[in-house]
């Protein structure tokens, strides 16, 4: 019988935000800055990458969508496996940490059938 542990990738991202806000994290702010510097303010507030879908993020050993990197880092969260980053405003390309929020994953399904059913609400962004 094996005894080694198993690793989900979820894991290791986690270990590895614990380890750049433990040991990084003015570097990773800095990377986080030229995130959002690197972005393109649209007319809903949204911080707009200039990528198809969600921007990667490459830092110190580890990758993660930009999004939940900017949202971590900021908020000096491991987030969990448990754990996804909303956005409030839908748009996956938006790294604007005002338009984003930690949840759970049943939330994130609920907002995506209230944003298909009724659209966006900006005043609530």
């Amino acid at each position: 019988m094996n005894n080694r542990p198993t690793f989900r990738a979820t894991d290791r991202l986690e270990e590895w935000y614990e380890g750049l806000i433990a040991d990084r994290l003015e570097e990773a702010e800095a990377r986080v800055s030229g995130i959002l510097e690197d972005t393109e303010t649209d007319e809903n507030g949204c911080m707009v990458t200039a990528t198809r879908g969600p921007r990667k993020v490459r830092f110190r050993g580890g990758q993660d969508r930009a999004y939940r990197f900017v949202y971590c880092i900021r908020h000096r969260l491991s987030a969990s496996s448990d754990q996804v980053i909303r956005h409030r405003c839908h748009n996956r390309r938006c790294v604007n940490p005002e338009h984003l929020e930690v949840g759970t994953r049943a939330e994130n399904l609920q907002d995506e059938r209230e944003r298909q059913a009724n659209g966006v609400d900006w005043l609530l962004v």
